[in-house]
């Protein structure tokens, strides 16, 4: 489909009647992504790389394990929206402008790199939410896990399988670049389409990320809600019968600071991405053992509409742009520190003319 701007604006307004309601949304979509795609990399970019320069401070008030997940988190974020959003998408929607992509043949190294980033920025949420289950709820496991050379481990370990786990894309697609909003970007390599072990592993991609931490991220927040619920009870009838009064109580106001971190980045990171997992997995699952890709892309019938897709890719690259927000927030130590990464150029010149 033709995807520039005047083509489909003229296209939507001129046979509107003609088109039926999921083309439209669909045609209305591809014309906001005009615009939204550029402005979330103009604003994606600069947000995550604050936070990166607010966080690596380690004056936020956070844990050091804590402080190095969230950082770990921005970086993934980051790398994503560079190779996700700037280098695919942004392609994709000003196709004209970028038909020289089609000369340069690294699609499938962009393929490995992309996939690998997105599995670290899952990953390492997971990850995190896990750190944060055994800090509250496992104290025994507590000065074991939650140190800093374990989260060196932990966050090594993901970022070495999550690239390991991208390399059969290199094999599988190609150089050649496709430039089509689909779960794949590249042009497959000769006789993988008709391959039924290609349609297996394109269906299993998507269990471990992000299906598997769906589930993790669900169970593992569902505990640790349930355990600070009982101990925070617990804790206000101890102090109350101890004193005879309700006092403050330092270590509760840092756990319920904690948990609704917590709870608002992994609710951000499910329901961000349930929509793109719900289709991928429906749509390899439908087309699995197809004999041709592109009978795949054309068959309509038993497909989900094309507009849940665009949508899908949308609101995933915003979850890559809202944790700066969230610990806007929730954190007020955090945002001091905005403030003061921001004011530190203006500061440095001030200084430098005086």
């Amino acid at each position: 489909m033709d995807r520039s701007f005047i083509w489909q604006f003229d296209a939507l307004s001129t046979y509107y009647d003609w088109y039926s309601f999921d083309d439209r949304i669909c045609f209305a979509l591809q014309i906001i992504q005009y615009i939204y795609h550029p402005i979330l990399a103009i604003v994606g970019v600069p947000v995550n790389l604050l936070t990166i320069g607010s966080l690596s401070r380690g004056k936020c008030g956070l844990s050091k394990c804590v402080t190095r997940y969230l950082v770990a988190m921005a970086v993934a974020d980051l790398l994503f929206i560079i190779l996700d959003l700037i280098l695919r998408l942004i392609p994709i929607v000003y196709g004209e402008q970028f038909r020289f992509l089609y000369y340069i043949r690294v699609c499938n190294i962009h393929a490995v790199l992309l996939y690998a980033a997105t599995d670290c920025s899952v990953w390492f949420t997971v990850t995190f939410t896990i750190d944060r289950f055994v800090a509250i709820c496992c104290q025994n496991l507590r000065s074991k896990y939650c140190n800093e050379k374990t989260l060196a481990v932990v966050l090594g370990t993901v970022t070495v399988l999550s690239c390991f786990k991208n390399i059969f894309w290199y094999f599988m697609l190609t150089g050649q670049y496709w430039l089509a909003n689909a779960p794949w970007f590249c042009d497959v390599a000769k006789g993988v389409p008709e391959s039924h072990v290609w349609g297996s592993i394109e269906l299993l991609h998507n269990i471990p990320t992000p299906g598997l931490p769906f589930v993790v991220i669900l169970l593992l927040n569902a505990l640790t809600v349930r355990h600070i619920l009982v101990s925070s009870r617990g804790r206000r009838r101890l102090r109350a019968h101890c004193s005879g009064e309700r006092i403050r109580d330092p270590e509760m106001e840092s756990r319920r600071k904690s948990i609704i971190l917590l709870l608002v980045i992994s609710g951000n990171f499910i329901l961000l991405w349930t929509m793109l997992m719900v289709y991928s997995i429906w749509w390899r699952k439908l087309n699995l053992g197809n004999r041709s890709i592109y009978l795949m892309w054309s068959s309509r019938s038993v497909s989900l509409p094309q507009f849940l897709l665009e949508l899908a890719f949308m609101l995933q690259l915003l979850s890559c742009c809202t944790n700066t927000g969230i610990y806007a927030v929730t954190q007020t130590q955090f945002r001091e520190q905005l403030k003061n990464v921001l004011k530190c150029p203006f500061t440095t010149i001030v200084k430098f003319i005086h």
